[in-house]
């Protein structure tokens, strides 16, 4: 027990596990001395042509061939690349080959629009793009081309580098696929290059770099409205993956289905990183799809998965659930969103498997509490777990800063091996997320039961949560307070039995020939896809206060009452 007085502080306890001291790059050799004929990486999609079974001395010798590619391309330690894609096979490959070479990955959502994508390559300082053509009518290139046209102007990418006005440090963009573009490589063209390179090289180069070195760089949203670059580094990485698959009682023989994208860091770690880690067998979906989730757990007889509720919900209620042999799975990870009871209940009852909660934000390298796998049902149905070992965590009043007693909400703060590094370029940001004494203050709003478990009930930052995905209202509304017929623009919140959440926008509007329909188009083209409003309404004023703020709250209320969300909303709350 590491509670005293009765306060919500838990002191760091290791929980009898050390933390490594080991590079990604250096981790994947050792899979592979150690198991080198293990099945590690499956892709099984007869439907698209692609068949990859890799054991894990190919899956080393392909992410080093990828690793030497990149060197003769010119990538050097501490560049940031970015990767926008999909699941692909490609994806797994860069995020381990740049981790071997000291760069940095920088990922990408894919339901990025033009101006979201112009905005991470100018504020990241990204040298080099790696992207797939396009994804469900989002034409990737075509974006790339309109932020730099002179893209399309060169003639030899191998030899020659991109020369932008608007994005100076963009050296090269290379195209994941199989069809010639204008003015970018071909990612079978880096794999060529990887004979210009000797093994010695590669292997001097993953030695300069350090376990407290930048491996990967997520962007977050915040309440400003600009993304925010996340750096977190290999030693967070590892040792997440470390005490994450540990509390979770997982192991090499996992056969790990995910659809969890790699963009986020519940597919690049608790995918990627979690399977090296174990020499478990990865399996992942290209994008989510229910059904194929099932043929996969079915086919390649998949025990784990790491789900958020949404597609676990999806699973459960698709009309072809009753076809697939499910016996061997037995354990999900979830969380990213509030997780009702029934659909663990629903879990356990028709898939046979146990639930495990995981709780903690993008900045905490995915995960600061986390519910041991022998807890039982109503401990996990209740909290989302205790501290993660070498966590320490408090809950303070976000007035004051004091330590609130147990039992009593406050605001989540947490120190630990898994805190970011900063914000990239946004000391002032990173500020006002970690103290001068090394808290990170997560924004979220949390009560300590005695014995250390903690609750989450609700968010200090007026944040909404989709399907698992982060949605920011103040991004939303300065982006629609652009549009030329609005005047205002407020976005709340409303519980969604599928989503978990979902965006309602209430506009008032500085034209009124402004129509549903148009806004709705708007939004479609220049907004990522877990943005977009669900429900809009008009309205002539907003509700404020005596001092002249507006009211959520009763909005918020209007609109459950309006759409009889009431039960939903008691369901969330609960």
């Amino acid at each position: 027990m590491a509670i005293k007085d009765n306060l919500a502080h838990w002191d760091a306890e290791d929980f009898g596990t050390e933390l490594l001291q080991i590079t990604l790059g250096d981790l994947l050799d050792q899979r592979a001395a150690e198991m080198p004929d293990k099945e590690a990486l499956v892709y099984n999609y007869p439907e698209f042509g692609l068949n990859l079974r890799l054991n894990f001395r190919e899956y080393r010798d392909t992410v080093n061939q990828l690793a030497k590619g990149l060197m003769a391309l010119g990538v050097q330690k501490g560049e940031h690349v970015a990767v926008w894609a999909t699941n692909v096979p490609e994806w797994v490959f860069l995020e381990l080959a740049l981790a071997k070479i000291g760069a940095v990955i920088v990922t990408v959502n894919t339901n990025y629009r033009q101006h979201e994508i112009e905005y991470v390559l100018k504020q990241g300082d990204i040298t080099t793009l790696f992207l797939i053509e396009e994804f469900r009518g989002n034409n990737y290139l075509q974006s790339v081309y309109n932020v730099v046209p002179e893209l399309q102007t060169i003639s030899d990418p191998v030899n020659e580098t991109l020369q932008s006005e608007a994005l100076p440090r963009l050296k090269r963009v290379v195209l994941i696929g199989n069809n010639p573009k204008p003015g970018v490589l071909l990612f079978s063209q880096v794999m060529a290059l990887a004979d210009q390179v000797s093994d010695e090289e590669l292997a001097a180069r993953q030695a300069s770099v350090g376990v407290h070195d930048i491996a990967m760089m997520q962007y977050t949203s915040g309440t400003t409205g600009f993304p925010k670059g996340v750096m977190l580094t290999h030693f967070s990485l590892v040792n997440q993956g470390h005490v994450s698959t540990g509390r979770g009682a997982l192991g090499e023989h996992e056969r790990y289905v995910t659809a969890m994208p790699f963009f986020h860091i519940a597919g690049s770690l608790g995918g990627v990183i979690y399977s090296v880690y174990l020499g478990a067998t990865l399996i992942p979906l290209i994008y989510f799809d229910p059904l194929k989730h099932l043929q996969l757990f079915h086919e390649e007889k998949g025990t784990f998965t790491f789900a958020v509720p949404t597609m676990l919900i999806a699973m459960l209620n698709h009309p072809r659930f009753a076809e697939f042999d499910l016996s061997s799975v037995r354990s999900s990870f979830t969380g990213a969103t509030p997780v009702p009871v029934v659909v663990m209940e629903q879990v356990k009852e028709k898939m046979g498997a146990d639930c495990s909660i995981v709780f903690g934000m993008t900045e905490t390298t995915g995960a600061v509490t986390q519910s041991f796998h022998t807890d039982d049902f109503g401990l996990k149905a209740a909290t989302v777990g205790l501290p993660q070992p070498h966590t320490a965590i408090k809950i303070i009043n976000p007035e004051t800063g004091e330590i609130v007693p147990c039992g009593q909400s406050g605001e989540l703060c947490s120190k630990a091996f898994s805190n970011m590094v900063g914000y990239f370029n946004m000391p002032e940001k990173t500020a006002e997320t970690i103290d001068e004494d090394g808290w990170l203050h997560s924004g979220d709003l949390a009560v300590m039961r005695p014995d250390g478990y903690i609750n989450i009930v609700g968010r200090v930052k007026d944040m909404i949560i989709r399907g698992g995905e982060n949605v920011y209202p103040a991004e939303i509304e300065a982006f629609l307070m652009r549009h030329p017929k609005i005047a205002e623009a407020q976005i709340i919140g409303l519980s969604d039995e599928l989503m978990g959440e979902e965006v309602c926008a209430m506009i008032r509007r500085a034209d009124d020939s402004l129509t549903e329909e148009e806004l709705i188009a708007h939004c479609r083209e220049n907004m990522a896809r877990h943005k977009l409003p669900k429900y809009i309404r008009f309205v002539a004023a907003f509700p404020l206060t005596a001092s002249g703020k507006v009211q959520k709250f009763v909005m918020r209320d209007q609109m459950i009452q309006e759409l009889g969300l009431g039960n939903v909303a008691k369901l969330k709350t609960a």
